[in-house]
Parts: C-alpha cells; sequence; structure tokens
C-alpha cells in the first residue's frame, strides 16, 4: 500500500509542478513600449506562441512585423529576431505579469530596452 500511495503522491506533485510551468510561460499577446539604442521611442505590438520546446515571438513596431525564435522558462526567455536583412538578439525577465528586457542589433555596440505588458 505504501509503494501505491508514494506513487500517488509523486504523481500529482509532478503534475502540478508541470502546470505550473505551462502557466508561467510567456505565451500571451502583450502591448509593447521600448527605447531603441539610439534613444527613440516606439510602441507596438508581440505576440509570443509555443511552438514544442521553443517560442516564435512576432513584434509589429511602426507596421514592421519582426520575427523571432526563442528560449526560456517562466522566469526569462532569450530571443534571436528577423526583419529583412536586420537581425538582433534579445533577453526577458519576468516583470509582474509581463516582461522587461534588453535587446540588440546584429553587430550593435548598445542596446534598446522593452517592456512587454499582457494584453
Amino acid at each position: 500500500m505504501k509503494t501505491i500511495a508514494a506513487r500517488v503522491i509523486a504523481t500529482t506533485t509532478t503534475l502540478g509542478l508541470l502546470a505550473t510551468t505551462a502557466l508561467a510561460d510567456p505565451v500571451g499577446r502583450y502591448s509593447v513600449e521600448g527605447t531603441g539604442p539610439a534613444g527613440e521611442v516606439y510602441r507596438g505590438t508581440a505576440t509570443i506562441d509555443a511552438t514544442g520546446e521553443t517560442y516564435r515571438v512576432t513584434w509589429v513596431i511602426g507596421g514592421q512585423k519582426w520575427v523571432g525564435t526563442a528560449v526560456g522558462n517562466g522566469d526569462f526567455f532569450a530571443v534571436s529576431y528577423r526583419y529583412g536583412n536586420t537581425t538582433g538578439v534579445g533577453v526577458y525577465a519576468k516583470e509582474g505579469d509581463g516582461w522587461k528586457g534588453v535587446w540588440a542589433l546584429a553587430g550593435g555596440t548598445r542596446v534598446g530596452a522593452e517592456l512587454m505588458t499582457p494584453r
């Protein structure tokens, strides 16, 4: 009997942890506010979708669609992104119910900052 009880407790605990992880991931729709490396202010939207073990991040900023691939969890994610021939990288940390991050264009020497707030 102890073996069955131990298995039930272990399974319940594991399912609880998996449910917490799934609820904490960055998937969602966000309003975006940021400042570029040269100090320019921008606003737009972002959508983060699960794609297996990665995430697809799509920003629409000033009518331009930027698309990236991210890895991470409920605490952080890192993303590489592209618009045309322009590429870059960003790192985001959980900030309340949104995400706060820094990003740079490939070959850049300065960073931008961004806040994603759930819509």
